[in-house]
């Protein structure tokens, strides 16, 4: 049976570790040629990123890139199409939390994590959906969270940021769906990320509490589902934010 994202070229941000990574890993195991990207202070992680997925026989490049940067951006979509010709997928991951009471949060906090997680992945879109409309399609990933579906406790910024990513996604798949580009998102609960490692003990046993699979999730199986809502066989699924999340939804 031939991979989900045989012949797809696309990008990745946020995949120096973590999450990304997993989830570039996961699209390059699917056949798809992925561009790695992060924060240039993370190039260690995002070279490290490529060479694993090259490990396996895959196919990836690196380019920093700060999301919260428009020209920068832009030049990740330019570097996948001057490369392949085209810009078949893009997955906008790339996110930061502090974990304090709303009241606790300064405001320095709160725009730094409205910039990398919701401005962020606007200026995504704003990029891939141009290329995408004007070549005929593509699809678009997000990366939300459960808290973009319900309330957390001690991140209200980081709930703030990915209800935002839930009701974006959600209009550009209403607004570019005639132009043949589907964007979904996915909503992950507790997955095993440095992010997840340097939480409090009390917060993760809180996020793993609800599940009905008793465990932290791994990077790579958020990976397959994005493979999945990325590929040809998903072509009518679109302005969904897929709960990843063990069960954590269940009895929302």
């Amino acid at each position: 049976m031939p991979e989900l994202m045989t012949g797809k070229a696309g990008l990745v941000t946020g995949a120096a570790g973590g999450m990304g990574r997993g989830i570039a890993i996961e699209l390059a195991r699917e056949g798809a040629s992925v561009l790695v990207s992060d924060l240039e202070s993370a190039d260690g992680g995002g070279k490290e990123t490529v060479r694993l997925i090259e490990a396996e026989g895959g196919r990836a490049q690196w380019q920093p890139c700060d999301v919260t940067d428009a020209a920068q951006v832009q030049a990740l979509v330019d570097r996948v199409v001057q490369d392949s010709g085209r810009l078949d997928y893009a997955v906008n991951n790339a996110g930061v939390a502090v974990h304090k009471r709303l009241t606790e949060v300064s405001e320095e906090e709160y725009d730094r994590i409205l910039g990398i997680n919701l401005k962020g992945v606007w200026l995504g879109m704003h990029a891939e959906i141009r290329q995408m409309a004007a070549q005929g399609g593509g699809a678009i990933v997000n990366v939300g969270s459960v808290a973009g579906l319900t309330a957390l406790r001690d991140i209200s910024p980081y709930v703030a940021s990915k209800f935002g990513i839930t009701g974006l996604t959600k209009v550009a798949a209403m607004e570019y769906g005639g132009q043949g580009v589907r964007v979904n998102a996915v909503c992950p609960n507790a997955i095993r990320t440095p992010l997840m490692d340097a939480s409090p003990k009390e917060f993760v046993d809180m996020l793993l509490a609800p599940q009905s699979i008793k465990r932290v999730g791994e990077p790579e199986e958020v990976g397959f589902a994005v493979a999945f809502l990325l590929c040809d066989r998903a072509a009518y699924i679109t302005g969904v934010a897929l709960p990843v999340d063990g069960g954590y939804l269940t009895g929302a």
